[in-house]
Formats: structure tokens, sequence, C-alpha cells
């Protein structure tokens, strides 16, 4: 089973992709604590789809597992449920040193890993991401929380997890909007740090174990050099704080995380270009490559409402903005920006 080690403040945890890796999360799991409790918390279309493998893995592992269900989508990463798996643990009797295990895509890993993170101040946890999305991004570098009324993911904690399990092959059960939503942030990576990558998906000619795993490399490299989203991580938010935006001011319902991020790279672009960072041409190639998947790349919302939310946005430092702009394909930098020059860039 190809592996990648990530290397935090922490310690190490393997990163595990192959095709048919669930049916190993019990030796993955056995390998990784002592105990013999796992809890597992997933949605409502996973449930019915990977949940009884899961356990059927953990319990051929000895391990005894409980389950919490959330519905499907983003307003599920919420205080009510954070709480309610709170409970759930206690009711099953969980202590420090028993198992919690995310399955499902980012909105099950960020509020899962926030649980395990704040739970008894903290359980192991592993990630098994069943999108495509969460394969490539969300299940790696240790961010987990909550949304709340005034933003998204402003609660939450760093907390990496002793595992990750990818398993391609659960990808087939997506729709294409959802693999959409997904390649959008393995579009993202090849625009802040791999021109080969963005070529061959240009191209067409990537296969999805090979675009998974420099994907996770990128990622795993990119958080052990900055873990706490600092310096360099913060290219990993590229689109995003425009997208973030997009998002919040859209009340979580109209557009996909995906999607969002996919106008964010465009207005990105938009801006580098203005900025004299951006070459003519990029915006266009990236343009042309979000298309073919389908994905927006333009929003009518109101400019000056998602202004406003960026005001409040978590990668704010210091009275600056930081948007992430493409010096070339493959090659990018960040670029703090001030209220006013913000304002009058958008």
């Amino acid at each position: 089973m190809p592996e990648i080690m990530a290397n935090t403040n922490h310690g190490k945890y393997p990163i595990l992709i192959r095709t048919g890796a669930l049916a190993q999360l019990g030796d993955v799991a056995g390998k990784t604590v002592r105990s013999r409790k796992a809890f597992v918390v997933t949605d409502s279309i996973v449930e019915g789809l990977y949940l009884e493998q899961a356990k059927k893995s953990l319990e051929g592992s000895g391990f005894e597992v409980a389950s919490y269900v959330v519905e499907s989508g983003e307003a599920s990463k919420c205080e009510k449920n954070l709480f309610a798996i709170y409970g759930a643990m206690h009711d099953f009797g969980m202590t420090r040193s028993d198992l919690v295990i995310a399955l499902g895509g980012g909105v099950v890993g960020d509020l899962t890993g926030f649980a395990a993170a704040t739970y008894m101040r903290g359980c192991p946890l592993i990630q098994v991401p069943t999108t495509l999305l969460a394969q490539v991004d969300s299940s790696i570098g240790g961010k987990t929380g909550i949304d709340m009324p005034f933003g998204k993911n402003l609660v939450g904690a760093f907390y990496q997890p002793k595992a990750v399990v990818i398993d391609p092959g659960l990808l087939k059960s997506l729709s294409r909007t959802r693999m959409a939503e997904g390649m959008a942030e393995v579009i993202k990576y090849g625009c802040i740090r791999d021109a080969m990558l963005f070529e061959a998906i240009e191209k067409g000619q990537a296969d999805m174990e090979w675009m998974l795993q420099r994907c996770v490399k990128i990622k795993t490299t990119v958080v052990q050099n900055d873990e706490f989203d600092t310096g360099e991580r913060m290219l990993l938010n590229f689109g995003h704080t425009w997208g973030h935006a997009i998002e919040k001011v859209s009340g979580y319902s109209r557009y996909t995380h995906g999607e969002a991020v996919a106008i964010g790279m465009i207005k990105a672009c938009e801006i580098g270009e203005k900025l004299g960072q951006t070459p003519k041409g990029v915006k266009e190639r990236i343009l042309n490559v979000l298309e073919k998947w389908h994905l927006p790349t333009s929003t009518d919302l109101p400019v000056e409402d998602l202004y406003q939310t960026m005001l409040s946005d978590k990668k704010k430092l210091n009275g600056k903005v930081y948007f992430v702009v493409i010096k070339e394909i493959g090659d990018s930098k960040t670029q703090p920006l001030s209220e006013q020059e913000l304002k009058d860039l958008l």
C-alpha cells in the first residue's frame, strides 16, 4: 500500500493511498491505538454506502464500535452536532485513549476532528475521507472546526490525525458535481505548486491515483513546513479568501465549497493581473480547465457583501487580508492587502 509520511510537531503519521484501503481500516486502527473501542462519525449519505464495511473491518480487528450520523451538507458543521457527538461519546463510555474515526467528506472530517481534539482534551483520530476534495485536501494537515453564524471555520483547532486512509475506489459513488468540487482543489494544487499536474489535467491525461499522490505530497510538504498556517501554508488558500466569502454570503447553499473556490481562483487571477503579479494568459488557462469540469467562474453576489465578509476572514493578519496570487502556473505567492487596497481592487 503506497504510504506517505506526514511529519509534524506532534510526530509522524501515515497517509495510506490504495484502492480497497477501507477494508484494511481495522488493521490500520489496530496499529494506531492499544484500545479496542472505536467511535465512527459519518453522514446520512456515506452511512448507506460505507459504514457497515468500516464497522466490519474494525470489528474484525477486535474493536467495539459505535457510530453517530449527521445529515449530509455544510449545515451539519455546527455547534449543535458537535455537542451531540460529545454526548454520544459519553454514552459509549469513551476515554481519551479510545479511537475516533471520521468517515466522510470535508464536513464530517472537520466536525469529527474538532470533536476528537476537544473531547477529554484529545482522543486519537483517524481520517477516512470519502470525497475527492477530502482525500486531496481537508483530511490532511490537521485543520478542524465548525462554522459559526458570522463565518466559516471560525471556531476550531489544529489537531493532527494518527493516520489517514485514502481509498480511491470510494470515489466511484460520487456524482460528477461532487467530483468536480474535488477537482477544483486538485486544480488549485497544480496552479500553486505543480505545473506538471496542471498540464496533465489540462490535457485530460491525469490518472486518479497519480493525482492523489501528487496532491497529498504537496499538502504534507507545505504543512510540515508551516503547521499552523502563518506563512507558506497560506498558499493552499488560493481561491479561498473570495471563495469562503461566497459561501458565507450565499448561506452555504447556493455553491459547494469547490465551486466557490473555482470562482475565487479566477478572482485571485484578476487581482494578480491588476497588481502586475499574474501574467496575461494564466487566467485563461485556469478558466478553461475549470470550465471543462463545469465549474462556475463568476458570481452575481453583491461585491460589497463579499468585501465585508472578507474583512472577518480568519486569514486576516495584522489588519491585512491575504490573497494568493499566481506568478505563473506552478508558482505562487501570498499578497497582503490593506482594507482600502482590497476595496479598490474589487
